[in-house]
């Protein structure tokens, strides 16, 4: 999906931050130009892997094709998805993503632990773009 924002496959997927030398301050999306926090006089910004594993902090379902300016092809069916706010304990932030797929909203709890695995975002026949997803410890989706 995203080039540099993760890396590995199997137990060594990681979604990969930047962290900033001067106050250690973490971003995900990655930050490569300067340090995002007020008041930082900046420091380097060194890659950082993310904790493979979080809680989630909310949820929601997404049931629908959103409107415009989301850009989707109308010709095909849209499948809806949970979508998993989790946090990162570590790194002291939020990450959205997608839940893998066949786990539902309902299938979730507000504090239940989630770990980041390799997923699919979409493909066609030449192409595969690959993203991140949500799965409940323990599932073997």
């Amino acid at each position: 999906m995203v080039t540099g924002w993760f890396t590995g496959e199997g137990d060594a997927f990681r979604l990969l931050g930047t962290r900033c030398s001067a106050c250690a301050s973490v971003f995900f999306p990655r930050e490569d130009a300067f340090c995002r926090v007020p008041g930082c006089p900046g420091g380097d910004l060194e890659e950082v892997p993310l904790s493979r594993r979080g809680r989630v902090w909310s949820y929601t379902d997404s049931r629908y094709r959103p409107p415009p300016p989301y850009v989707s092809d109308p010709e095909r069916a849209w499948r809806p998805h949970a979508l998993i706010a989790v946090e990162l304990a570590a790194e002291r932030l939020v990450v959205l993503g997608q839940a893998v797929p066949g786990v539902r909203a309902a299938d979730l709890a507000v504090g239940m632990e989630v770990e980041a695995v390799a997923g699919v975002l979409d493909e066609d026949a030449e192409t595969t773009w690959t993203t991140w997803h949500w799965r409940p410890v323990g599932a073997t989706a």
